[in-house]
């Protein structure tokens, strides 16, 4: 580290602290974002497509999707239910957050996505919320992706609260920001 003009800069970096500090401040989310990045599906069609190639890809290896419409509190609810093998909290985490793709190929089975946008272009091109039930060998998760939320608790950044029990029903409840 050299100090020059009241800056400290790192040699490896080529950035000083305050740049550092600046570029951490600009990887944040906007909740706005989650409709500003919808807008890259311009039909619904194309939406759909991105949730059901999420139980498709090898890690789920879902063998049937069920696509249902219902009604709550007179709001249209779609629901996507697929027979994979479920999510961990830590996966579903990174499914509800930006940039996460940890997909690879199992047995020739070659996965759809590589960017880990999908479910978040997708879902919010649908509607304004996405609530995700998930279950695997180690428990229960349910997150939550929602502008309606984020607009009521009025936050500058994205949250993703995420319940998770395990096999004694044992809750965990955390919120993470992005």
């Amino acid at each position: 580290m050299e100090k020059e003009l009241g800056v400290f800069v790192d040699n490896k970096l080529g950035c000083s602290k305050q740049c550092q500090a600046a570029a951490a401040r600009a990887n944040r989310l906007h909740p706005k974002f989650l409709h500003t990045n919808s807008t890259s599906h311009t039909w619904p069609f194309s939406a759909f497509a991105e949730l059901i190639d999420n139980a498709y890809d090898p890690d789920v290896n879902a063998k049937q999707i069920w696509i249902d419409q219902t009604f709550i509190k007179s709001n249209i609810c779609l629901t996507f239910t697929d027979n994979g093998k479920g999510m961990t909290e830590e996966k579903l985490y990174k499914m509800l957050s930006f940039g996460f793709s940890d997909k690879v190929e199992i047995h020739g089975h070659v996965p759809i996505g590589h960017y880990g946008n999908g479910f978040k272009s997708g879902s919010m091109r649908l509607g304004k919320d996405a609530i995700v039930f998930t279950k695997n060998e180690s428990g229960m998760h349910v997150g939550m992706l929602s502008q309606t939320y984020l607009e009521k608790i009025n936050v500058e950044n994205i949250l993703v609260p995420i319940i998770s029990f395990n096999k004694q029903n044992i809750l965990n409840w955390h919120c993470q920001s992005y």
